[in-house]
């Protein structure tokens, strides 16, 4: 009844060619039920797309319960009408829920919620909470499989939801991005093609093939004085660090907050720190896509759900393994081929890993 009633909040919202690795476990483990009984909070955002998630999730057996925290973004909306389907709802600070076999956690919010089995993690802001965790760890930010939805999707997202804020013109115009990690990388891209002059301040080290031709400057975040110059006549100022408070003491604080420059935060948490008050800051510090109906189109975000969703069926498959586990080879390679081979974005996937492997090698 459950995914009777998951298809029709569906109905007409997405082709199956933009979710094509959600839509080849739902026909995987319909049959083969990988999950049969096994307890599973996913705490991923809450939004429309997020539902084909957790229909493979059920298609595969699990007694899913959906994690709500006021860390993360999600739309009320979905979030009532999986309330009125009957799914069960956690908020991250009641721990008095029975212990779950699984939790599939979302920037560290549900680390304190026991899960007998162990947790896959999905962002990379959670990394820091999870590395003495003394249960398995599936990392999911750590592979391949994240880059497509971070240095391809998000970078998309902050330009759209920048446009919804009435920012729609950046030709010749000053971004500054604090970040060159994937988030950060995907904002570069974004930004050179919208034809806005790129300033990146980061471990230059990091600045990945792609990225490089893309930028005007580079500022060591080590170096203060070079920091504030870069800053000097920004329209824009992204944060993609990763890091709670990154920017406190890094930056001239007085001089950003007088200046005309649009702030924004691509981080899950607040990264500019208290220095700069979150009324300065679009939307009061909040992950600036989550405007969006939907922050990250589902074409982008579809093998990273499906990876997330992966990760449970490989610890609960697995009960020898230990530790911080990495994403195997193996599973990443089945989520791209399937991507390439029934989706709609072989064009972006062909210029993101061709940077990384210019032979043009998997």
């Amino acid at each position: 009844m459950q995914l009777e009633e998951f298809d029709r909040l569906l109905t007409g919202r997405y082709a199956k060619a933009e979710y094509p690795a959600l839509e080849d476990q739902l026909c995987r483990w319909s049959s083969s039920r990988p999950l049969d009984g096994v307890k599973v909070l996913d705490a991923t955002p809450i939004f429309h797309n997020t539902l084909l998630k957790y229909r493979a999730l059920l298609v595969a057996g699990a007694q899913l319960t959906v994690g709500v925290s006021d860390l993360l973004p999600n739309d009320p909306h979905v979030v009532a009408a999986l309330k009125q389907i009957g799914i069960p709802l956690q908020k991250a600070d009641d721990h008095t829920a029975a212990p779950f076999d699984l939790v599939l956690d979302c920037a560290g919010a549900f680390a304190a919620t026991d899960a007998r089995i162990g947790y896959v993690e999905l962002t990379r802001s959670g990394v820091s909470v999870y590395q003495h965790c003394t249960r398995p760890v599936f990392m999911a930010d750590s592979g391949r499989i994240k880059q497509i939805e971070t240095c391809l999707g998000t970078g998309e997202s902050l330009f759209r939801a920048m446009e919804q804020l009435g920012y729609a013109e950046w030709s010749g115009r000053k971004l500054v991005i604090f970040g060159s990690g994937k988030v950060g990388t995907g904002i570069i891209l974004q930004g050179y093609r919208r034809g806005a002059s790129v300033y990146v301040v980061t471990d230059p080290t990091t600045i990945t093939a792609q990225a490089k031709p893309c930028i005007t400057a580079v500022a060591d975040y080590r170096d203060k004085s070079a920091v504030a110059s870069l800053l000097n006549g920004a329209y824009a100022v992204v944060t993609a660090t990763g890091v709670r408070h990154a920017l406190e003491g890094l930056i001239p604080a007085a001089e950003l907050i007088a200046s005309g420059a649009l702030l924004a935060n691509m981080g899950v948490e607040d990264e500019y720190g208290p220095s700069i008050p979150a009324e300065r800051v679009l939307e009061q510090k909040a992950t600036l896509n989550f405007i969006l109906d939907e922050p990250t189109r589902v074409r982008y975000i579809d093998a990273t759900m499906a990876l997330h969703n992966e990760g449970a069926f490989y610890l609960a498959s697995h009960p020898e393994v230990q530790g911080i586990i990495n994403p195997p080879c193996e599973i990443e390679n089945y989520l791209l081929e399937v991507t390439r081979r029934h989706g709609m974005i072989n064009p972006e996937l062909d210029l993101l890993y061709k940077a990384e492997n210019p032979a043009g090698n998997q």
